[in-house]
């Protein structure tokens, strides 16, 4: 595409310098990533300035560069070099606006399904793809495992990923033959403009609770990043909000969008009953307009049945056969580190990637439904280093009062002292079944080791991370495999 032509993609406050007849080859933020006629677009972000690095752009080639500070390099320079100069009020909306012209508006040929919340996210994007999947339709993926360009997987490093990656992975989705697409949406994303000007045939939303409040100060600032997913929601598009959480009314109250709820309320669309579970899943009822759907998944837990509801409610109201969709339900596989349950003996090890205090009791909670206190239950976990720090006694108090024994460990401290963490977490505390063990896998070996021959022990807080991050170095490190490895010595 011609930057002539681009540029009838972006908002732009004035373009100076000489706007030439070439071929874009790229939009990019990172000005390691400029090559030959790319377009570098400034981004102001919270470690360093992009703005710093336009002369480096220009040396590599940039074919034009995006900017909010006027004076951040000089005119002379850009007539000079023969690129041109975009001056824009928000560098985020520009890289957003640009790619979804530059990959030619992606997401107005996908129908593209979001799934926002505090919990619950990742299992819910797994199970809508499988049901799409199921009812034949190849479907794309974004989310905190991994990204699915169809059956093409590429490896995430965020929630949701910039503006220019996510129009080119929808871009790829749709080289695939991908006609859906589903993608967790955090808050994060919302707020930095990730997600600007994409389109979405429905979003989900599932809970909101305490998390995140080291980015978003308060909880308002946190609801109401969840709230603009819903507010950009079209009068053709559909809002799966859960009925049973306080936050719903909040996220609807200004949205064009057609309203759908979920949950065990007797006001909900799409009412949930009768859950059971066990080690081997959850079977529930869905009764939607005097309809009762019979339900099986081999997922475990209530939070489950509210997520394979939530899936429900959105294929069903997108117009998916019921049949189909209680079959792709049915048939999702288990995802990595979310409640997952490890070991061929009597001795159990769940592996969750419960890391908030509403996560981790609900987590425990599910434990004590299912060992009805005939077994113990042991807990592993700790916190995340340089991120909310006011879950950290709370979590504390969730662990011990659920748990007939706790210890207490690292998770990923980051830049934090990993005992200071602790100490945080320990605040919390008043009850005396707890040892700290910072060692995590000597945390896990001894709680493993250390428990009765019955026991169900829970690994919460890293679910499906392979890696331990340490003072900005990330270490190998899987949940799941040292559990493996000390239950089968």
């Amino acid at each position: 595409m011609e930057l002539t032509q681009l540029l009838n993609s972006v908002h732009a406050i004035q373009v100076t310098g000489e706007v030439q007849r070439r071929d874009v080859a790229d939009i990019v933020y990172d000005s390691r990533k400029v090559q030959k006629n790319s377009v570098f677009v400034a981004i102001k972000g919270y470690k360093t300035d992009g703005h710093k690095f336009l002369q480096d752009a220009i040396n590599k080639g940039a074919v034009a560069v995006v900017v909010e500070d006027d004076n951040a390099i000089p005119d002379d320079l850009i007539t000079h070099s023969q690129i041109a100069k975009i001056l824009v009020t928000d560098c985020r909306k520009a890289l957003a606006e640009l790619s979804k012209g530059f990959y030619k508006g992606p997401t107005n040929k996908l129908k593209l399904i979001g799934i926002t919340g505090t919990n619950g996210k990742t299992t819910t994007t797994f199970i809508l793809k499988n049901i799409l999947q199921n009812a034949g339709y190849k479907t794309g993926l974004v989310g905190t495992i991994a990204n699915y360009a169809g059956d093409a997987k590429v490896d995430s490093k965020l929630t949701t990923p910039e503006s220019n990656d996510l129009n080119r992975l929808f871009y790829d989705m749709i080289q695939a033959g991908c006609s859906y697409s589903v993608m967790e949406v955090s808050s994060h994303s919302l707020v930095l403009n990730r997600v600007y000007g994409l389109d979405f045939i429905a979003a989900i939303f599932s809970n909101i609770t305490s998390d995140h409040l080291d980015f978003h100060q308060t909880f308002d600032e946190y609801l109401n990043a969840k709230k603009i997913l819903f507010d950009g929601l079209g009068s053709n598009s559909f809002a799966i909000i859960n009925s049973d959480d306080s936050g719903s009314q909040k996220m609807i109250q200004d949205s064009k969008a057609k309203i759908v709820s979920y949950g065990v309320s007797d006001n909900s669309d799409y009412q949930i009953k009768n859950i059971a579970y066990d080690l081997n899943g959850t079977d529930f009822t869905i009764t939607h307009n005097k309809v009762d759907y019979k339900i099986h998944t081999t997922l475990i837990g209530t939070f489950n049945a509210y997520n394979a509801t939530s899936a429900f409610a959105a294929a069903h109201s997108l117009g998916i056969n019921s049949n189909k969709i209680v079959e792709g339900i049915k048939s999702s596989p288990q995802v990595p580190g979310r409640f997952e349950v490890l070991g061929s003996g009597k001795k159990k090890v769940i592996v969750d990637y419960s890391h908030t205090a509403d996560s981790l009791e609900k987590a425990l909670q599910a434990v004590r439904e299912i060992v009805k206190d005939k077994n113990q239950v042991v807990t592993v976990f700790g916190c995340g280093g340089d991120r909310d720090k006011t879950k950290r006694p709370i979590m504390g108090k969730v662990a011990s009062e659920l748990s007939d024994k706790v210890f207490v460990t690292s998770d990923n401290p980051r830049t934090e002292n990993p005992y200071e963490i602790i100490e945080d977490i320990k605040k919390g505390i008043s009850k005396n079944n707890f040892e700290v063990e910072e060692n995590r896998e000597e945390a896990i070996k001894k709680a493993i080791k250390n428990s009765n021959d019955d026991a169900v022990i829970l690994i919460a807080g890293k679910g499906h991370e392979n890696y331990q991050e340490i003072n900005g170095i990330r270490n190998h490190f899987s949940d799941r495999e040292v559990a493996l490895k000390y239950l089968t010595k």
